[in-house]
């Protein structure tokens, strides 16, 4: 397993640490392919966990709605993403998959800690960005796809999200290092970050980044890195 390097901050110079991180080959005659789209914070935070891991990946970029049947083939919930391994074993959610990569880097490279106070630290932020993520979807769809929206639901929603965003910036408020748990990028930091960037594209109204600075900040930080900007797609909703 190629041994994979992390960064302490956002800087230029270090992000091209990641450029630089080779992409393995296994030796096996298939490689895993990751289905989804980057516009998905959800597909997002996998593919880069996949970068920063140094694991070599096909991207079958389907959506959820043109390419249902596609998907279908591998998970028949049609959602994303879904990581097909070489095997052709299909992993399904996010945190599912994320589990599975963290168990083959093994633990001193897993970006989570194997157990103890930190390790429910960092899920309490992953479940948190996860369930924003899944609101501001919800929203996303409530306006392109119904005619009529539903005012109790999207009020519920931006409620919702609302909430989350400040329980957010209040604990990255708190840390003084440059990631959620010290100097080293992990599942926490990659999740906020894709969550953010789809809620600021989603719904600009919502985020106010003089409301939520520490947030806004960590997000730079992260989206400076080379596996950020390379993993990443202008969102576009589907059409009703």
């Amino acid at each position: 397993m190629v041994s994979v390097q992390y960064v302490s901050c956002g800087s230029a110079a270090l992000a091209m640490n990641y450029a630089a991180l080779p992409y393995p080959t296994t030796g096996r005659s298939k490689t895993m392919f990751l289905i989804g789209q980057y516009d998905s914070p959800f597909v997002r935070r996998v593919a880069i966990a996949l970068r920063l891991y140094g694991l070599a990946f096909e991207h079958r970029p389907w959506s959820t709605f043109g390419d249902a049947d596609k998907i279908a083939a591998y998970n028949p919930l049609r959602r994303v993403p879904t990581l097909v391994l070489d095997d052709g074993e299909a992993l399904i959610e996010s945190m599912v998959i994320l589990d599975y990569l963290d168990e083959r880097v093994g633990e001193g490279k897993a970006m989570l800690p194997r157990s103890g106070p930190e390790r429910r630290k960092h899920l309490r932020i992953c479940a948190l960005a996860s369930g924003l993520g899944d609101k501001a979807v919800s929203l996303l769809y409530e306006r392109v796809l119904r005619k009529e929206q539903l005012t109790l639901w999207v009020e519920r929603c931006q409620a919702q999200i609302a909430d989350v965003l400040s329980a957010l910036e209040a604990e990255r408020a708190k840390v003084t290092t440059p990631y959620w748990l010290g100097g080293r990028i992990g599942h926490a930091d990659v999740a906020v970050a894709c969550v953010v960037r789809f809620t600021r594209e989603a719904h600009p109204q919502l985020f106010d980044a003089s409301r939520y600075p520490a947030l806004s900040a960590h997000a730079k930080r992260c989206e400076a890195l080379a596996p950020f900007q390379e993993i990443v797609q202008p969102l576009a909703p589907p059409k009703g």
